[in-house]
């Protein structure tokens, strides 16, 4: 359990994202608990930390005796149940704003940067609407361009394989084969990639992000790119690693 928090400077030029774990829902809730999590993603806005271990070794900047990890204890003994600082991340853009979304009380969080030379409602709605995208539909990258070229000849050796174990299928001629292997990997890079979406608010049901954040840019006479998105998602991964190492164990039990 826990919460995700996002925290943005005043000019909006900066902003953070931050999870901090609890046992249980019941604390998750707990206003103590909450405020917590809002001094922590306070602190995560302003440090210069590059990783989570740097940032617990800083001085806690509301007692300035303590450090980040023994305010953390401190909390820990007052609310009387094991808590944790998991991660964090910054987005910074100077010349636009970052946008922020925090979906369902805390239990995913998104930081969008928009690099723009118009700031105004309908961009700021624009750049929300992105945000409330990548919160609701998962992608894991901004662009194309992000997606790793090993991953991508990774997927196609993969999907030839499994054409080549069909009979039906492998018998096509090879010009036949290379196309439905770059439609499949098409239609996956739709899905993974948040620019290449379709929009979920789109009225044609097609539209997709990029389309849509050109649409709005057109009709501001703005220019407008959106860079880059941070997505946490609360307890993202644990269960993995948990998975692992009851497996682990398991293996150990039966050696």
């Amino acid at each position: 359990e826990g919460i995700v928090m996002t925290k943005v400077t005043a000019d909006e030029k900066k902003a953070v994202v931050v999870e901090v774990n609890a046992e249980t829902d019941f604390v998750a809730k707990n206003e103590k608990f909450q405020n917590y999590v809002s001094d922590v993603a306070e602190q995560a806005l302003n440090t210069s930390a590059a990783d989570i271990d740097a940032f617990l070794a800083e001085k806690w900047a509301k007692d300035p005796s303590l450090t980040v990890a023994e305010a953390l204890s401190s909390q820990i003994s007052i609310i009387g149940e094991n808590m944790k600082i998991r991660r964090f991340a910054q987005l910074a853009e100077e010349n636009g704003f970052v946008a922020s979304y925090i979906h369902a009380g805390g239990k995913i969080g998104v930081l969008v940067d928009v690099e723009t030379d118009v700031v105004n409602d309908a961009i700021k709605e624009m750049a929300k609407n992105v945000a409330m995208q990548a919160a609701a539909l998962k992608p894991q990258y901004t662009t194309r361009a992000e997606v790793d070229a090993d991953y991508i000849s990774r997927e196609k050796e993969i999907l030839l394989a499994q054409i080549m174990n069909d009979p039906k299928e492998s018998q096509k001629p090879q010009k036949v084969i290379d196309g439905m292997i770059n439609g499949r990997i098409n239609k996956e890079l739709k899905e993974i990639c948040l620019m290449d979406q379709t929009y979920v608010k789109a009225e044609d049901g097609k539209q997709t992000v990029s389309a849509y954040v050109a649409q709005v840019a057109k009709e501001n006479n703005a220019k407008v790119a959106v860079k880059k998105f941070v997505r946490f998602e609360t307890g993202e991964g644990m269960e993995k690693k948990e998975e692992d190492f009851a497996a682990e164990v398991a293996k150990q039990m039966n050696a």
